[in-house]
């Protein structure tokens, strides 16, 4: 198999022959294929298990499959055998009630699969002789999907996290924010449905925490050589786990009050528990590495006592600059973006959960969903979380714009596998409004024209136009116009570059996109011992694709240092040591 092979839709149809099931089917979320219901799964969401009799609970049971035989799990024919079968989320009329994790917890919630259907799920891994899930068309960190896969199925979870991490510093992020390339890539997708890769990911790494088998490896050896990254963000904290690693002495600073970048204000609650990020960066810390809140180079810290006090500087600051609507109207009060609702909302969580009086929130700056008439401009992932936490805000009504047309249910002619499969889904926040509400929330091929204000210079309601793409481009129709009620506006639009102030103060070359110019794999910018990387290097994008960014980032950097202890060395002067960080802000 050709690793440049694209597979039409017509000719993965011809290929389901092989997988013969005549039972209804409905669309999936973000697959390549629709799902098929009933089979080999029970009443209770889960392949259903029959055992010889009372006495045979000790024994692993037989499971029911596609041909509706009971018989013991097998992995040789798993993906022929065995139903895709993705662990749902928690209901979504009880999740929509509180801010906790959407994804089900042992013990608690009935939708959380058991060992056995866990087991069913890794079987279907075809460890295929071309496994495309960990190319660059699946998993930007080449993650070593086959082989984990096989691990859990035969329970050895122990050695499966060891390999998970070889590739990926921080699984129990992409376990539950990262939409999936690598099941995109999934060979099983060709003639049927994907293996639940991100799942089982989710899977060895609680079970890792769970069990103790995430511990702080301190490294037994320092090189001398410091390090600065500036961004604490996935791929700021990549880079740095990487370089602690490598035995450089490294300090990452942050400008907000916690650690964490989007993963601690950028990601609500539901999907990403702060609990989960405070305890990785934890052991980071105790692995060695220094983090320094409140730092916000180029305001309060220069970035020449930066340069000055570490042998290489690494900018990892996202692509944190919005695009904005240029629309009359914008300027209204109830307009925003979605991170200034995000942020907001994640900062009053946080302090909710420690305590802090309800008086002494910053109401000014709080934007509240309650019982307003709530639109959403822009779809994907932030599109999604600007809903899900409208939702519980108890927001009167939600809608999304969206400006491309309804994508369709299954691969188009154009979008052949292993291509990322743009096709229609059904994400959490979609889920809950229909849960809620009665229908999706979504508008397809429309775009504002003007927002309309009250005399109190309000938001009221907005303006759309229906949208032609025939031409290849968005082209409005005339006399479409449509008048919305809206008391908030959340701007969803994506990001266009990084903010340029720290750029500027080194005077760095920027690329046609105004991102820091940084070759991929080199990750140098125009400024000597000056990396950057992540999405102020590349443009918005995964959080899967930061991480990978930062272990190149910190290649890169380690590549240097060594470079430059060579070179310190042959021109006999001393190497470097730990810079002096006392006129730096205390370390948190």
């Amino acid at each position: 198999m050709s690793c440049t092979m694209m597979v039409s839709a017509s000719a993965r149809r011809k290929a389901i022959g092989l997988i013969q099931n005549n039972n209804s089917i409905i669309p999936r979320s973000l697959s390549t294929k629709a799902v098929r219901t009933g089979g080999p799964i029970g009443s209770d969401g889960r392949h259903e298990i029959w055992r010889e009799g009372i006495y045979d609970h000790d024994n692993e049971p037989k499971v029911k499959r596609r041909d509706g035989t009971y018989q013991p799990i097998e992995k040789l024919r798993g993906f022929i055998n065995y139903q895709r079968n993705k662990e749902p989320y928690r209901d979504p009329a009880k999740r929509v009630l509180d801010w906790g994790e959407l994804n089900p917890v042992e013990g608690r919630d009935n939708e959380k699969h058991t060992s056995i259907e866990r087991k069913v799920q890794a079987a279907r891994c075809m460890d295929c002789g071309t496994p495309f899930c960990q190319t660059h068309t699946g998993c930007p960190v080449n993650n070593l999907i086959p082989e984990w896969n096989n691990l859990v199925y035969n329970g050895q979870w122990a050695d499966a996290i060891e390999r998970l991490h070889k590739t990926n510093n921080f699984p129990e992020f992409t376990g539950r924010v990262c939409p999936a390339p690598c099941e995109g890539a999934c060979v099983a997708g060709l003639v049927d449905a994907p293996v639940t890769i991100k799942d089982i990911e989710y899977s060895i790494v609680d079970n890792a925490w769970n069990e103790g088998l995430i511990t702080p490896r301190i490294p037994k050896e320092r090189t001398g050589m410091t390090v600065a990254i500036v961004g604490s963000g996935p791929s700021g904290l990549a880079a740095a786990d990487q370089l602690n690693q490598m035995g450089h002495k490294v300090t990452v600073f942050e400008r907000a009050d916690r650690i964490g970048g989007l993963l601690m204000y950028g990601i609500p609650n539901m999907k990403l528990e702060k609990e989960t990020v405070d305890r990785r960066v934890n052991l980071l810390r105790e692995e060695g590495i220094e983090f320094v809140t409140n730092a916000n180079i180029g305001e309060n810290v220069d970035v020449n006592d930066l340069r000055a006090n570490f042998d290489a500087l690494s900018l990892c600051l996202g692509a944190t600059k919005p695009r904005d609507l240029p629309v009359p109207g914008r300027e209204l009060k109830g307009v925003h973006f979605a991170m200034e609702f995000l942020t907001e909302n994640q900062k009053r969580l946080l302090l909710t959960k420690e305590g802090t009086l309800e008086s002494n929130w910053d109401k000014e700056k709080f934007i509240t969903a309650a019982g307003k008439d709530v639109i959403v401009i822009g779809g994907g992932d932030t599109g999604t979380d600007c809903i899900g936490t409208s939702m519980r805000h108890r927001c009167k009504s939600i809608t999304n714009f969206e400006l491309m047309p309804r994508p369709p249910v299954e691969r188009a002619p154009d979008n052949p596998w292993p291509q990322w499969p743009r096709v229609f889904g059904i994400d959490y926040g979609h889920a809950e409004v229909r849960a809620v509400f009665g229908k999706d929330p979504r508008e397809y091929a429309v775009m504002t024209k003007e927002f309309i204000g009250d005399e109190n210079g309000n938001v009221k309601a907005l303006i759309t136009q229906d949208v032609d793409m025939s031409q290849g481009r968005p082209m409005a129709i005339e006399g479409s116009e449509r008048e919305w009620p809206c008391d908030l506006a959340v701007l969803s639009m994506g990001f266009v570059s990084p903010e340029d102030y720290v750029a500027k103060e080194l005077d760095l070359d920027l690329d046609q996109r105004n991102n820091i110019h940084a070759l991929y794999g080199d990750y140098r910018t125009s400024l000597e011992g000056v990396f950057a990387g992540g999405d102020c290097r590349r443009g918005q994008s995964l959080v899967v694709w930061a991480i990978h960014e930062g272990r190149g980032v910190a290649d890169a950097v380690d590549t240097y240092l060594k470079e430059k202890r060579r070179d310190e060395l042959e021109a006999g002067k001393p190497t470097s040591v730990f810079a002096n960080l006392s006129s730096m802000s205390t370390p948190v």
